[in-house]
């Protein structure tokens, strides 16, 4: 048991024993053609495990967002192929989301998905967020447990909520205050402080008093900003930002458009899109006195080249503090590896919605259907 919920070891002998593992296999595609194949790999401990002990395996995923409608372009066969080469046996039925049932919680695509099986593992940290038929539904009729991937994510997640070295610096970006407001004031009682960069961070300076120009606003959240500012916990914004010009596009060089470094106070007609050397640098300085490192959210729109350097920056003060480092998926994820980094923090989540719903509320839909499982 880990936080209460079962393991793999909790399920006893599995030889001869038919076992359903929910696995998160939305991998990227282009043509038809894996470009990583990461989300597969990342199951195999899961998998391997049943197979040399002699259970039968069957694994279910999603992949994209076919709608409750068979579409031949989420078809798993591209999958099913490299599972095949990776853990000969294991059969991998197809995409859950071709049926309506599975996002809707069907009690009919439940019965039909334990039908046959005498156990269920759920190894799809990614999707336990979600009370979806395969997530939530097997474990109200078959014995179950987490799988190794998912028990990972419960030990180090949630321990980052019990236990925290400290000082605990969340890192967090990303476009809009209001995605994120109950995260950020779930972990004002969890961390130590918070760093705020993304276009969200021109929010909290409106709330300060500055002029942000075009830059990316919510106007329905300046007051919320300033009050979590006056909290009791510190808050890092920028103190200079990477700005474009009036005309400027992102991701289009040639469109024009002047780059170039401003103070927090931006003129008309000027978007701030990364932050700024200066506070990259104080950012790397409060990271590297931390004790733990949580990051969620770019500093800046670093898929654009022009872009990238205050991601990069953080990113790099990220690989190099003695902190525990935890990148928090999605984009964090995304960026990590862009910048060669991804092998060199503690834990990289596999759920980026997932992590931060486990980190604010403590629990998922998928632990809780574990906890509670027929076998439990």
């Amino acid at each position: 048991m880990i936080f209460g919920v079962p393991e793999l070891e909790d399920l006893g002998d599995v030889a001869g024993k038919s076992v359903l593992v929910r696995v998160d296999f939305n991998v990227p595609l282009s043509d038809g053609v894996i470009t990583d194949d990461l989300r597969i790999t990342a199951s195999l401990p899961t998998l391997r495990y049943l197979t040399e002990r002699g259970a039968k395996v069957t694994a279910c995923s999603h992949l994209g967002r076919p709608k409750g409608q068979v579409k031949p372009e989420f078809s798993m066969e591209p999958v099913r192929k490299r599972l095949a080469e990776l853990v000969p046996g294991v059969e991998l039925l197809e995409n859950l989301r071709f049926d309506p049932g599975e996002e809707g919680n069907s009690e009919e695509t439940v019965a039909r998905l334990v039908d046959g099986h005498d156990l269920y593992v759920n190894d799809a940290f990614g999707a336990s967020h979600r009370a979806h038929a395969s997530i939530v539904g097997p474990p109200k009729h078959l014995p179950s447990a987490a799988g190794r991937l998912l028990a990972k994510e419960i030990s180090v997640l949630l321990g980052l909520r019990e236990q925290p070295r400290r000082p605990f610096i969340a890192v967090m970006g990303g476009a809009k205050v209001s995605d994120k407001l109950s995260v950020i004031e779930a972990l004002l009682g969890i961390v130590d402080g918070i760093i705020i960069g993304g276009g969200m961070a021109f929010t909290f300076l409106k709330a300060q008093g500055h002029s942000v120009g075009s830059s990316l606003l919510e106007d329905d959240m300046v007051e919320t900003c300033g009050r979590l500012l006056d909290g009791p916990k510190p808050l890092y914004l920028p103190e200079d930002v990477t700005a474009l010009g009036p005309g400027g596009k992102l991701f289009d060089p040639e469109a024009g458009g002047e780059v170039r470094q401003s103070g927090v106070d931006i003129p008309d007609g000027w978007m701030g899109v990364d932050i700024g050397p200066g506070t990259a640098a104080v950012f790397a300085d409060v990271i590297s006195e931390a004790g733990t490192v949580l990051w969620n959210g770019p500093m800046g729109v670093f898929e654009d080249p022009r872009f990238e350097a205050g991601t990069k920056s953080v990113a790099m003060a990220i690989a190099q503090t003695r902190a525990f480092t935890v990148v928090g998926g999605g984009d964090s994820a995304a960026a990590a590896k862009q910048f060669g980094i991804d092998g060199e923090v503690d834990h990289v989540s596999t759920g980026g919605g997932a992590s931060l719903e486990l980190i604010e509320q403590g629990d998922l839909p998928g632990l809780e259907a574990l906890r509670q499982s027929v076998g439990g």
